[in-house]
C-alpha cells in the first residue's frame, strides 16, 4: 500500500509544478508586453516633449531679439535647447529673419 500512495503524490508533485510553471509563463509574458507598452508610449512622449522645446525655444528667441535663430546650433548654445542626438535627427531650415523656420523632428533607428 505504501507504493501507491508515493505514486500519486509524485503525479500531484508534477501536476502542481506544470501548474506554476504554466501560471509564471503567463505573468511574465503579460509583465513583457506591459513593459514594452509603457517603453512606446515613453518614446512618443519624448519626441513630443522635443518637439514642444524646439517651438518654445524659436519663439523665445524671436520674442527677445525680433528674429528667428539662424540656426539650430544658435538655439542650442544661447537658448540651453538639449537633446540626444543619437535618438533624434532635427533638421531645421531657416525661411528668414521674419518668417517661422520649418523644423523636422525624427526619430533615428536603434
Amino acid at each position: 500500500m505504501k507504493h501507491r500512495f508515493e505514486s500519486k503524490k509524485r503525479n500531484s508533485y508534477s501536476r502542481n509544478l506544470f501548474v506554476s510553471l504554466s501560471i509564471f509563463a503567463l505573468i511574465f509574458a503579460a509583465f513583457c508586453l506591459g513593459l514594452n507598452s509603457v517603453s512606446s508610449r515613453t518614446e512618443e512622449e519624448e519626441l513630443r516633449t522635443l518637439e514642444i522645446a524646439v517651438t518654445r525655444g524659436v519663439t523665445h528667441c524671436y520674442a527677445v531679439e525680433g528674429s528667428y535663430p539662424e540656426s539650430l546650433e544658435y538655439l542650442k548654445t544661447n537658448y540651453g535647447l538639449l537633446y540626444d542626438e543619437e535618438k533624434f535627427l532635427v533638421v531645421y531650415q531657416p525661411m528668414g529673419a521674419n518668417m517661422m523656420p520649418d523644423v523636422t523632428i525624427i526619430r533615428r533607428k536603434e
